[in-house]
């Protein structure tokens, strides 16, 4: 552990960050993993609504820097190919 003071908030920051990047993290991949669910059931309607939740959640992913652009790209082009084909 630093001893410092500067250093010891700077790492009392940088766990809370982590902490709220890891939830943010898990809650898109449930997000996600509810879209494919209405997908399997062949609930269109379902699964668009949960679709614009998630593409936003996606969006916001990025503007915060927890992913890189392509890969908000790549997972909402999947998921609208998946819901296209119901």
């Amino acid at each position: 552990m630093a001893h410092m003071k500067q250093q010891i908030k700077r790492y009392k920051n940088d766990n809370r960050k982590h902490l709220e990047n890891v939830s943010k993290k898990s809650a898109l991949k449930t997000s996600i993993a509810k879209v494919l669910k209405a997908v399997e059931a062949g609930d269109k309607e379902a699964a668009m609504t949960l679709y614009n939740d998630c593409a936003r959640q996606l969006d916001a992913s990025v503007t915060h820097g927890l992913h890189h652009k392509n890969y908000a790209s790549n997972q909402k082009s999947r998921l609208m190919k998946k819901i296209n084909s119901l």
